[in-house]
This record gives structure tokens, C-alpha cells and sequence, in this order.
């Protein structure tokens, strides 16, 4: 008798986080990630393999949709990455079917308040604490393989995005709330909103992503950014930025290929002015 999967240890080998990135996280370990929106689980697995500690894929912005997470969650967990999912919505249908599929955690776009956050992380628990649906003929319960799974909802990681000046005004209260466990800042979406488009160098921008810092770090919370480059990565790791997103697929490629091709034609270029 060589006994069921589960007794020949098949739950180690799995595609999910297991709660490994919240806990790394909640350990003050800063981690760098990037945005996955490009719509291709091979693009998703590249940026695994270049060694990116987490992908977040964005179906807020993204080419894609929820579809995504059936296959970028195991092409990036061949190389031990998980992914987070930017869902489009805060509805509970939305977050429940990328949970189901196996994301190690959501991020929540544009919620304003502190009752807001509160609410839509109902949607991260099952009842009684929350209001997720219960299945387990997913990924998450191992096809229902695993149905302890149930009871370790604790694993998700929660990470609320701080793009309002009504979100800034509640930002301490929100990072006291249980679940949430990363503050992320979307530069363009913050400075929009606080009358400074696109200006990251203003004062009121720069005051602002340090009372968002100081609230993660005063509730012993991580703290998120998204920045262009690995220098910019690098600067904010420095000032206590410990979820770092560094571009996206399609900002990397893009930029990587514009340097390549100024490259190549600079000696053009140059017999041109001669």
C-alpha cells in the first residue's frame, strides 16, 4: 500500500504562498516585486525567473482578466514567487474568484475610508468573520484535497492602496485595522488627486508618502511603492520601503528595448551631425 496523495506529502508541493509572504512581511523583511500586466503567463514566469520576490498582477489596469491567475499563479510558483492580485473591484465576487484560483494575496484599489477597507476585507474571510463564499473544488483547497485549507484564511495577505487625499486623511486608522497588512501608494493616483499630477518631487507629494510610512511603521505594518528603476528601488528601501514594486512587464520591456535601439543607432546618429 503506498497510501492516499496526502499522506506521501503531496500538500508540499503546491503552487500556493501558504502565508510565506505575509510573514515574511509582518518579520519587517523588505521584498521587491513587479506589476504583471501584460496579459501572458510566460511574461509572468520571466519576471519570476529574473528573481522578483513577488508579482503583483493588475486587473485593475492590466490587458487582462481574472482568467490570468489560473495560469500565472503556478508559472511563477515553479520559481518559488507568489502572486498578488490587484483586483478591478473591491466587490466581493471579484476578490472570492482570484482567492479561489490561488492568489497569495489582493490588493484593493481606490477605497477611501477606514469603513471602506474595513468592509471589502470581509471579503478576504470566510463567515463568520467575513462574507467569502465556501468552496473547495479549487486550486486554493487543493481541488478538494484540502479542505483545512478552510481554516488558514490568516495566510492572505491584505495590502490596501492609499490613493486619495480622503484615504491619506484616515491613513492611521486604516493601518490599525486587522488585515491590512501593507500600505501601497500609487504615485500618479495620489499626486493627481492631491492637485500635483505626476509631480513626486512636490512637498505636499513627499509629505504625504511619509505620514503613509509612518502610519505602517507605527503599527508595525509594511509599507509599498511603486517606483520606475532598481536606483529608485534602491532609495526608498533606504528611507524604510519595504514592498517595493519596480515598473511592470511592459514598462521594463519597453524601456529596456528604447535603450537598445538608441544604442544601436547612436553611430547613425553620429554620421549624420559629422
Amino acid at each position: 500500500m503506498t497510501g492516499s496523495p496526502l499522506n506521501r506529502s503531496s500538500l508540499n508541493r503546491s503552487p500556493l504562498d501558504h502565508g510565506r509572504l505575509r510573514a515574511r512581511l509582518a518579520s519587517g523583511e523588505d521584498t521587491l516585486g513587479t506589476f504583471v500586466g501584460a496579459a501572458s503567463p510566460v511574461t509572468a514566469e520571466v519576471c519570476a525567473a529574473a528573481g522578483a520576490d513577488w508579482l503583483l498582477l493588475d486587473l485593475e489596469h492590466g490587458a487582462g482578466g481574472e482568467e490570468q491567475v489560473r495560469d500565472a499563479v503556478p508559472a511563477a510558483a515553479a520559481y518559488g514567487v507568489p502572486v498578488v492580485v490587484r483586483v478591478e473591484s473591491a466587490a466581493r465576487i471579484r476578490v472570492g474568484r482570484v482567492l479561489d484560483l490561488g492568489a497569495a494575496g489582493i490588493m484593493l484599489p481606490r477605497l477611501d475610508s477606514a469603513d471602506e477597507v474595513r468592509e471589502s476585507l470581509r471579503h478576504l474571510r470566510y463567515p463568520p468573520a467575513g462574507d467569502r463564499g465556501v468552496a473547495t473544488y479549487n486550486r486554493a483547497c487543493r481541488f478538494g484535497l484540502d479542505a483545512g485549507a478552510l481554516d488558514r484564511e490568516g495566510e492572505i495577505l491584505g495590502v490596501v492602496q492609499i490613493e486619495s487625499a480622503r484615504a491619506l486623511a484616515e491613513v492611521e486608522e486604516i493601518a490599525a485595522i486587522d488585515g491590512v497588512d501593507v500600505l501601497f501608494v500609487g504615485p500618479r493616483d495620489l499626486s493627481h488627486d492631491l492637485g500635483v499630477p505626476g509631480d513626486l518631487t512636490a512637498p505636499v507629494y513627499r509629505e504625504a508618502l511619509e505620514r503613509v510610512r509612518k502610519a505602517a511603521a507605527s503599527h508595525g505594518k509594511a509599507c509599498g511603492l511603486l517606483v520606475s528603476d532598481g536606483a529608485a528601488a534602491a532609495a526608498q528601501r533606504a528611507e524604510g520601503w519595504t514592498f517595493l514594486a519596480i515598473g511592470s512587464d511592459s514598462t521594463l520591456l519597453a524601456a529596456a528595448l528604447s535603450k537598445a535601439l538608441t544604442e544601436a543607432r547612436r553611430h547613425d546618429d553620429e554620421e549624420t551631425t559629422s
